[in-house]
């Protein structure tokens, strides 16, 4: 079977969602549960070796995509920003939850590739901590620096709302990313500090301008964990054919997006999605980029994935119909693996081995 790490997932969400409700986190992952899409067990069969694990707070409502119009186009709007002091005890319960599971044997929290190696090579699941919108992180920068040492090694700097850092782009079709402002000073202040201390910069839900922004002040690859091609579904989140140019430039890479809004070429939130439409992103960024910046970011416990891959088990159908499509070996070790080991590599600033 063949091994994933995967560059994105919500299942501390999930997880922290289910304590607020009186569940135990660590139970549920390690034992597994029906809700949701991964635990230790799926993973585990599906071949899901580990990935990167977001932090993201909520809004206080649930996030719903706007139903579209007849002609099948939709403007979700944005959903105002958070206050900090809420957002910071959320992100907090949610490293503890991640710190727990670690502490129990339930996944290894990593903090370089060759922990991730390490953690893969005993059959337990590889979890590197994310944030996914730094609403919980001041303008002093203080909490980035013990979100740090609680393990925290890639941040997206906003989710698709803004915040002090800089501006989300909306959940619309078809829509260009270039819906508004990029980072803020404060946002250029923090691609500066997390270029300090190595901390991996994620555009995934970023604005156009924020995209370049990062990419004249970071040293590091360009990296949109969880995105997908937009001329073949034209929805902000998605990213241009000069974007990927520019990761291709800096040796970054894109993690193909499982949510079947940023598949389709409609756009609909509908789970019968086909295999081939998948298939079809990998080989239009490959195309594009080449084999060694393209991974996979699936979004699992975040998105309506397709009914075809329902959960971590369904990764395999994945696997093989990019083999039917003629990805070798060699192809797939990069593009389940190696390829987001080596971009962490370099941000993390990791000596060679």
């Amino acid at each position: 079977m063949e091994l994933i790490f995967d560059g994105h997932n919500d299942v501390l969400l999930r997880l922290w969602r289910s304590r607020q409700q009186g569940g135990d986190p660590v139970v549920e992952f390690k034992r597994g549960v029906r809700e949701g899409h991964i635990d230790a067990p799926r993973a585990r069969l599906g071949g899901l070796a580990g990935g990167l694990c977001a932090i993201y707070i909520p809004s206080p409502h649930d996030f719903l995509l706007r139903e579209p119009n007849e002609d099948g186009h939709y403007l979700t709007p944005l959903d105002p920003p958070l206050e900090r002091g809420p957002s910071l005890d959320i992100a907090l319960s949610m490293a503890a939850i991640a710190r727990q599971l670690d502490r129990a044997g339930a996944w290894r929290m990593c903090v370089s590739t060759s922990e991730i190696q390490q953690a893969i090579a005993a059959d337990v699941f590889a979890a590197v901590l994310h944030m996914e919108g730094c609403e919980a992180i001041g303008a002093d920068l203080d909490a980035l620096e013990v979100f740090y040492a609680a393990g925290l090694r890639s941040l997206g700097p906003v989710w698709s709302r803004h915040n002090i850092f800089g501006h989300g782009v909306p959940f619309a079709f078809p829509s260009s990313p270039d819906t508004g402002p990029g980072l803020t000073p404060l946002g250029f202040d923090l691609v500066r500090r997390c270029n300090k201390l190595g901390i991996l910069i994620d555009v995934a839900h970023i604005t156009e301008q924020g995209f370049w922004d990062v990419a004249r002040t970071s040293d590091q690859p360009l990296v949109a964990s969880h995105s997908n091609a937009h001329s073949l579904t034209p929805v902000a989140r998605n990213l241009t054919d000069r974007q990927m140019d520019a990761i291709r430039d800096s040796r970054g890479l894109v993690g193909l997006n499982y949510a079947v809004t940023m598949l389709r070429p409609d756009g609909a939130d509908i789970a019968d999605t086909p295999i081939d439409r998948m298939v079809a992103h990998i080989d239009y960024m490959v195309e594009r980029m080449g084999i060694d910046c393209v991974a996979l970011g699936s979004d699992f416990d975040g998105a309506t994935i397709p009914r075809a891959i329902g959960d971590a088990t369904g990764n395999p159908v994945l696997i093989e119909a990019l083999k039917h499509a003629g990805y070798g070996e060699e192809a797939l070790g990069k593009l389940c693996r190696t390829n987001w080991l080596r971009v962490l590599r370099q941000a993390w600033k990791e000596q060679p081995s």
